[in-house]
């Protein structure tokens, strides 16, 4: 017989980014998942159930009592769920669930399950910075549920800030990966994983910067991907993307501390995964104030930026598994694996830059992973947080792969 299909109940509450629920219900259905829709009265208001009804492998529920085949849906919903998805999870849903209330279909069944729970929140910017919101998302987390935070961008009414709905293709990504054995084993638990993000600034004055178009949404998928995995992460970071709860944070803005704060730090990692596009020049000769736009700059002086990566690559531990990325616009491969021999890497994921749907700014990518050992692993176009997942794979795989003799030297078993 056939496998029956991942039970998924998609439970969209009541904010104007409902209507991003429809999208991930036909992705989740897409992916092969069976999608049962759970919507809250105040939803109503943004999206009809009739759509739901129609993309969904089930009728949408909303109401705790109105289903004449079973008087206790939340709890038929939540034994045969085998993930719980909320998105849109708005503060009122967030808070009732942290407190336990179950007043209405939705949050009894978030209460009846024992499947992994993924709540997606969207909201204000304002609201979203709220303590008492930020302290229902840590016990959230204290009790193991998975939390995608929102993305920067437009807002309802015009504004702007953090607090809008993680895109759907996120969503499915984030979800599918729960639905992974591989995912739910936990397989970097037990190991530290230190990761790099964004782009350095390089000052000119002390107003103005030399950078480049990193947003560091790599980099911070991947520390979300080795968080989840089970791994203790520390993320060096130039942006202040939102980052999932229990990951050290160190910001930082030049090559230089990026330098300082990676390198001491480096020795002690398991993993180290270099995804943050660090200056190869800066300023030789930065002001230490504003140059007025009167006062002419007739040239900029630049010089080179320490190449700490290969001093990464020639101090690494036996056990360590290193990472470097290549950002191209030509000869992708050859370029990459020249990095990677030269510098002493065991994986460097290569990326053409020049692509429009790929590389800088953009939620996709479409990576090659080379290998020390010669091999080559080129992926389709994916969300950044499956080209996470795809990496890290590559990483467990390095970290438990026997010698000759039978011992792992990465463990020291």
């Amino acid at each position: 017989m056939p496998e029956a299909p991942p039970r998924v109940v998609l439970g969209v509450s009541g904010g104007i980014a409902a209507y991003k629920a429809v999208e991930v219900c036909r992705r989740l259905v897409e992916a092969g998942c069976h999608v049962a829709p759970v919507l809250t009265r105040d939803s109503l208001h943004f999206v009809g159930k009739t759509t739901f009804d129609a993309l969904a492998s089930e009728p949408a529920r909303v109401e705790l009592f109105d289903d004449p085949t079973t008087p206790i849906p939340h709890t038929r919903l939540g034994q045969g769920a085998d993930l719980v998805v909320v998105a849109p999870a708005t503060a009122k849903l967030l808070g009732k669930y942290a407190a336990g209330i179950s007043d209405d279909l939705l949050s009894a069944t978030l209460l009846a399950t024992r499947a992994p729970v993924l709540v997606c929140p969207a909201m204000h910017t304002e609201m979203w910075e709220h303590a008492a919101v930020q302290a229902n998302l840590d016990t959230l987390r204290s009790r193991g549920v998975h939390v995608l935070p929102p993305e920067t961008g437009l807002l309802a009414g015009g504004d702007s800030g953090t607090g809008r709905l993680a895109d759907p293709e996120r969503i499915v990504a984030a979800a599918l990966r729960l639905l992974s054995p591989t995912v739910a084993a936990g397989d970097l638990a037990g190991r530290t994983v230190l990761v790099t993000a964004g782009g350095t600034r390089e000052p000119i004055d002390a107003v103005r910067v030399i950078t480049n178009r990193s947003s560091g949404k790599q980099g911070h998928a991947i520390a979300d991907a080795a968080a989840r995995r089970g791994a203790t992460v520390t993320l060096v970071t130039t942006t202040d993307r939102v980052v999932d709860a229990g990951i050290e944070v160190i910001r930082v803005a030049t090559a230089a501390e990026m330098q300082a704060a990676v390198v001491p730090r480096a020795a002690s990692a398991d993993v180290v995964v270099m995804a943050a596009a660090v200056a190869d020049f800066r300023p030789k000769a930065p002001a230490r104030r504003k140059v007025k736009k009167d006062e002419g700059l007739s040239e900029i002086v630049l010089e080179p930026t320490h190449d700490f990566l290969v001093d990464l690559g020639r101090a690494k531990p036996p056990r360590q598994v290193l990472v470097g990325f290549a950002a191209e616009t030509e000869d992708l491969e050859l370029n990459a694996a020249d990095k990677l021999a030269r510098k002493h890497l065991d994986l460097i994921v290569a990326n053409d830059v020049a692509a429009a749907d790929a590389g800088f700014e953009v939620d996709t990518n479409r990576v090659m992973i080379l290998d020390a050992a010669g091999g080559r692993d080129e992926l389709p176009l994916m969300a950044k947080l499956e080209v996470a997942d795809a990496l890290l794979d590559r990483v467990v795989r390095l970290l438990t792969q026997p010698t000759s003799d039978g011992r792992n030297p990465r463990s020291g078993i």
